[in-house]
């Protein structure tokens, strides 16, 4: 991820002639992967055989580096109050290092750790009856520690994608063959998907409604390069040396889908901070969704499948 921010940014500032600050924001927006799209190349639930090393990759980077994202989008937003002569630059990147990177981030996780904990508790060892939702089989679990772990993030100002991330790392960890974890898993994708129809249904309204006004062939230039160059390339360059077949690696190097996030993102910082050229980030960053969107869902079920028939070669020549 921070290859494709660093990327990117550089894109936005040679072809888009973005200032420092705006074309952070583009970087940081539009480098994570977005873990709602990416249902394609996920784990299909806990507990399942066809589990294997690439959807197991790249539900981890969906699920993670959505919530890491946030530290750069800060960054952005910081860069908006200095000076053109970037005159406190200096104690602005302490400050990000030490608070908006690690300090929140820690929050997070432990955050996250410990909202884990609790509600495994509740739903496996509670001593009283009617409370252990494991023997209940109750999936809404997941939605009630979905919400609390962000809100209670949040509220002591640490980073609320992350801790959610960890909660469910740390919720799963707890009796891993237990047939719960797999209604936790239904419920939440049931609802991911209906969410999803309403966000894609809304965004693309909004992309017909003017979002993309703003876009020039040098925006649609980043937004070809982000999806077809940059990220395949620093996915590979990030997993030289990492263990798995040559076509494994370039798959996790292919599938950075990006999706509505790359939207919430760009949103928040336009409230809280006065960019410039917000018209043209829109309508660049709407881009690179929309064409992840199509190239990434028409190839997601034949390059999986192709993966699977390998593995299947694999093992039967093992045998």
């Amino acid at each position: 991820m921070p290859l494709s921010i660093a990327a990117v940014a550089g894109l936005g500032w040679w072809l888009l002639d973005l200032d420092p600050a705006a074309a952070l924001l583009l970087g940081a927006a539009l480098a994570p992967t977005d873990p709602v799209l990416a249902a394609e190349v996920r784990v299909p639930g806990p507990n399942q055989a066809e589990e294997d090393v690439v959807r197991r990759s790249l539900t981890s980077e969906a699920g993670l580096n959505d919530g890491l994202a946030f530290p750069f989008v800060y960054a952005a937003i910081g860069l908006v109050a200095l000076d053109p002569s970037f005159d406190g630059l200096a104690h602005l990147a302490v400050q990000w290092v030490a608070w908006d990177l690690l300090g929140r981030t820690l929050i997070g996780v432990v955050v996250g750790i410990a909202v884990g904990r609790v509600f495994a508790q509740v739903a496996f060892r509670s001593r009283t009856r009617w409370l252990r939702l494991a023997e209940a089989n109750e999936g809404m679990l997941a939605l009630a520690a979905t919400f609390t772990a962000y809100g209670a993030a949040e509220a002591v100002h640490g980073w609320g994608f992350v801790a959610v991330f960890v909660a469910g790392l740390s919720m799963r960890g707890y009796r891993r063959d237990a047939d719960y974890h797999a209604e936790l898993h239904r419920v939440s994708h049931q609802v991911e998907r209906l969410l999803t129809l309403v966000a894609l249904l809304m965004f693309g309204v909004a992309c017909g409604s003017g979002l993309l006004a703003g876009l020039t062939w040098e925006g649609m230039a980043v937004a070809v390069l982000l999806v077809v160059l940059v990220r395949p390339l620093a996915g590979a360059l990030a997993l030289l040396g990492s263990p798995g077949t040559r076509s494994e690696r370039w798959a996790k190097a292919w599938f950075g889908v990006r999706g509505i996030g790359s939207v919430y993102y760009l949103a928040y910082a336009f409230g809280e901070a006065p960019f410039t050229d917000q018209r043209t980030l829109w309508a660049t960053a709407s881009a690179a969704v929309l064409l992840s969107v199509v190239l990434h869902g028409a190839t997601a079920a034949p390059a999986l499948r192709r993966l699977d028939l390998l593995r299947e070669q694999v093992s039967s020549g093992r045998g």
